[in-house]
């Protein structure tokens, strides 16, 4: 049997059917290309007719010029009382070089939903497919909560792929629609149909119980050489498989061919632009493409890497588009601070005084409130500022925020004043800003603006507080007795901020708001100043 698996792509249409989620006709244009570049081999669209947004995707999607992948339209067998001519006449109209129809598989259905007879519904399937096949090069059945409708009744649930199979469809796709069904309860039940069907098999599975990447794999390993699924998982409900785990699992893992293998280098961008286009948080511990997938905390597990990254790693991050990462923490050892300052071309050894003092900083920062994990930047600077390889750029001489709100429902003021030195040279300067933070920053970035003209193409891109808990030795006063006060209460300030190449974040911890979000401001400038200065010496 081929090792061949057919990867049908449906994040277009059944992954904007999850909470949240919608995509434009072009971002869905953006995303078939994309989904092209990464190997798919169909797309489905969505289903016309349905909605307008839908018909001008596939009225615009006629000009794309895709190399791997078809795009597919998606709709269901015939209305009982339509006419095939008029209730097909959107799916056509879509001139699509593959038709997707669902049908009903599961009795249930068939008597609450449609209100049929078990023999009308059959028919329905069957003529529904005829029909298609005649206008279209290839159909695909979607044989919807077939496994249920199986446990249920087997006999007629086989009886509706039967009458696609006669209706002359290319493939029977299987789908676990609730997504409740096991693992165990695939393959038992791929096992029986093999014995009724002879067309290729595929499988299109929810994720209710959490197993729809297992389900999918079993599946494959069982016959199914078409996997339906959706980028992140996305889609209703708890959402749908998984492709970007359901990929490398059987590439890399099981010897099937899905893509190329240069091409699963482009998951983890996959990834990151169906979390943007839909306006999602990426999940930072994603399997394979996430975050953390490939990011070690603790000094056993650095030290281990660096000598073999097999020891903590299944795979080689690159190979799915992603890297490795090394935490900073106050799990941290000179392992971690060896592989970061690595990783910077900076030079230090286990033996070194500073290696030892950075360690030690590192930590007592942390028992403070710090949080370096997100703010790397601010951990490089800490690291450059121990080497005495930093020197500030600027020298605060005082800032004033004011934040009024008037009696009348007019939004809250805020300004802020600043007063700088640069070598020797004094800058005061005042702005307005949407808040107390925003007016600081841009007051700030002003005043430097005339000696650093690089600010400019640098922005804020998120800015989180955290208030840490009141108890515990880094947020509270210590009495002599031991025991601390809740009155100390911290607030952690995460500032990311992003130039035209790069982003990157920086941490402040203060009792006081404003004093910790200035910390991270003044991190993440010094940060993008010391990056310009350093690639200003390198073109020397």
């Amino acid at each position: 049997m081929s090792n061949k698996v057919y990867i049908y792509d449906t994040t277009l249409r059944d992954g904007t059917q999850g909470e949240d989620i919608a995509f434009t006709v072009e971002d869905k244009l953006r995303l078939s290309e994309q989904l092209d570049q990464l190997g798919a081999s169909y797309i489905e669209g969505g289903w016309p007719g349905s909605n307008p947004r839908d018909l001008a995707f596939f009225e615009a999607a006629k000009k794309l010029k895709l190399k791997n992948a078809r795009i597919t339209a998606f709709g269901s067998t015939c209305h009982p009382n339509m006419k095939p001519a008029a209730y097909f006449k959107p799916l056509i109209s879509a001139e699509t070089e593959v038709i997707t129809i669902f049908g009903k598989s599961w009795l249930l259905h068939v008597k609450k939903a449609l209100r049929i007879s078990q023999q009308q519904n059959l028919d329905l399937i069957n003529s529904s497919v005829r029909y298609l096949k005649k206008r279209s090069s290839e159909v695909i059945y979607d044989a919807e909560h077939f496994f249920d409708g199986f446990k249920d009744n087997p006999e007629y649930a086989i009886k509706s792929l039967i009458a696609a199979e006669q209706g002359g469809a290319d493939w029977l796709v299987l789908c676990d629609t609730n997504g409740g069904l096991m693992p165990h309860e695939i393959a038992d039940i791929f096992k029986e149909l093999k014995q009724h069907v002879s067309i290729p098999l595929g499988i299109h599975c929810h994720n209710d119980a959490e197993v729809g990447v297992a389900n999918s794999i079993e599946a494959v390993r069982l016959g199914a050489r078409q996997v339906h699924g959706t980028i992140n998982g996305i889609g209703e409900r708890c959402g749908n498989a998984n492709l970007i785990s359901i990929i490398p699992n059987l590439q890399l893992k099981m010897g099937y061919r899905c893509i190329q293998n240069s091409q699963l280098k482009k998951l983890s961008t996959m990834s990151r632009l169906v979390d943007e286009l839909s306006n999602q948080q990426p999940r930072g511990n994603q399997p394979y493409v996430g975050q953390s997938a490939f990011a070690h905390k603790g000094g056993v597990h650095v030290s281990a890497v660096q000598k073999e990254s097999r020891t903590y790693e299944h795979i080689e991050p690159e190979i799915v588009g992603n890297r490795r990462r090394v935490l900073i923490s106050d799990l941290s050892g000179q392992s971690n601070i060896l592989y970061k300052a690595q990783e910077l071309g900076l030079e230090l050894k286990a033996k070194d005084t500073v290696t030892k003092q950075i360690v030690k900083e590192l930590k007592d920062l942390e028992h403070q409130g710090y949080q370096f994990e997100g703010a790397e930047a601010s951990f490089e600077l800490l690291m450059h500022k121990a080497m005495k390889q930093h020197k500030p750029f600027f020298k605060l001489i005082g800032f004033r925020v004011i934040d009024e709100k008037h009696p009348r429902g007019d939004k809250p003021y805020s300004e802020a004043t600043i007063q700088i030195e640069v070598d020797g040279q004094q800058e005061h300067t005042a702005a307005e800003g949407d808040g107390p933070v925003n007016a600081l920053d841009h007051a700030l970035r002003k005043a430097l603006y005339r000696f650093y003209p690089s600010l400019a193409e640098m922005r804020l891109v998120d800015y989180k507080v955290r208030v840490l808990p009141s108890n515990g030795a880094q947020q509270g006063t210590l009495k002599k007795n031991g025991e601390y006060t809740g009155t100390g209460s911290r607030v952690r300030v995460l500032v990311e901020s992003a130039d035209n190449d790069s982003r990157w974040g920086t941490v402040g911890v203060s009792e006081n708001i404003i004093q910790a979000s200035w910390i991270a401001l003044v991190d993440a400038l010094e940060y993008k100043l010391s990056k310009e200065q350093r690639k200003s010496r390198k073109r020397r």
